[in-house]
């Protein structure tokens, strides 16, 4: 399958891990719905790893756990696509997914049909236990002709988390969204350290195959499986926003069923998910702020003209940040300057002598959407 915007859905596996059952997805599913979270753009389900028995049947293929499942993956199928949503689910290239549960490792042609057979439309595709003389990049294509000749459009989700140099092979693989990153954790270090994974691999990621930064872990406030701190609320709007301007796909992973209000807020931000959605699918680059890896500003051209701004602060400390309007292409001889409004506060700006400029609290983001105007 072909998919022109970067996903978005809801994922089991950031706060239940291994303890998930029918009932919770589909009660998160129901929650999707009442929450204004599908009308949002999240559309996927999507049950991550510990979802089968822990052997294949006598005719080799995977099998629900059914105390778990009850009534096996098709009937979670036909309850989301009656809703609207799509159906997501988990494997791994390795011989064992990372929780020790059936992988998918010289099976792919069989996976990939049952995977059709139950309805599924997205597949989470790990790396954990690969074989030694066994290369990821081919374990990959595997799959993905696999998935290709399943008689079904599954979308692809490679979960390689960036080594063995991803992003080199990745889109000869079929993979809608790659992951380069290991696995997120809620904390802000995380946040941070996954961001600055990006500012080599910015070419990589667009239309095709995404550049996926792992699930979000906006409203998990400590709790669950990759709970640890918690961020405060400055740091997961920073979150959100930055995987919203580097087009990663947007995986919901707190418990929605119990999320409260500035998570909703955060997550449902139409401005930033417009960005994220963005039609035209530019590449988003990016400028050190004063030089400092600590001050990226990343900037987006959008299909209407406008341009995608955000200034983001990973000091401990506050910071001025400034850019120059001739940097992100709009010289100050062109007569023209900036001009925009501040996606979560409202507030406008412009730029002023060649020159657009901001104050920054410590851990904080400020997203503009920007129109070149006549000076």
């Amino acid at each position: 399958m072909v998919k022109n915007t970067p996903p978005m859905g809801w994922n089991t596996w950031n706060t239940f891990a291994e303890k998930i059952n029918e009932e919770l997805v589909l009660s998160s599913a129901d929650v999707l719905l009442s929450s204004g979270l599908k009308d949002a753009g999240y559309e996927y389900v999507v049950i991550d790893d510990c979802w089968a028995l822990r052997e294949r049947d006598k005719a080799g293929r995977m099998v629900p756990d059914p105390e778990k499942f009850p009534h096996g993956m098709k009937y979670v199928a036909d309850y989301l696509h009656a809703r609207g949503l799509k159906f997501g689910m988990y494997s791994c290239c390795g011989t064992m997914t990372c929780a020790e549960y059936p992988a998918s490792y010289d099976r792919e042609y069989l996976d990939a049909a049952v995977f059709a057979e139950w309805g599924v439309d997205f597949l989470k595709y790990d790396s954990c236990f690969t074989p030694v003389y066994s290369d990821r990049k081919t374990l990959y294509r595997r799959m993905g002709a696999a998935l290709a000749n399943c008689g079904r459009d599954i979308l692809y989700s490679a979960c390689s988390w960036g080594i063995d140099e991803t992003h080199a092979w990745i889109g000869s693989t079929g993979a809608n969204m790659w992951r380069s990153t290991g696995d997120i954790l809620d904390s802000w270090q995380s946040v941070k350290d996954l961001i600055k994974l990006q500012y080599k691999i910015l070419p990589y990621g667009g239309v095709g195959c995404f550049n996926d930064m792992d699930m979000l872990i906006v409203g998990m406030n400590g709790r669950g499986h990759v709970g640890v701190t918690g961020c405060t609320e400055e740091e997961y709007k920073l979150h959100f926003a930055a995987w919203c301007l580097l087009a990663s796909p947007l995986m919901i992973g707190c418990d929605i069923r119990n999320m409260d209000e500035s998570a909703k807020r955060i997550l449902t931000n139409r401005a930033l998910i417009a960005i994220q959605q963005d039609a035209r699918g530019c590449r988003p680059y990016l400028l050190k702020a004063q030089g400092s890896e600590d001050l990226p500003v990343i900037i987006r051209l959008l299909e209407n003209g406008d341009l995608a701004v955000g200034f983001f602060n990973l000091l401990d400390s506050p910071a001025n940040v400034w850019i120059s309007t001739d940097d992100v292409g709009v010289p100050e001889s062109a007569g023209r300057r900036l001009c925009g409004e501040e996606l979560y506060t409202g507030k406008t700006a412009r730029s002023l002598n060649g020159v657009f400029r901001t104050s920054l609290p410590a851990h904080a983001c400020e997203v503009y959407r920007m129109k070149i105007v006549k000076a």
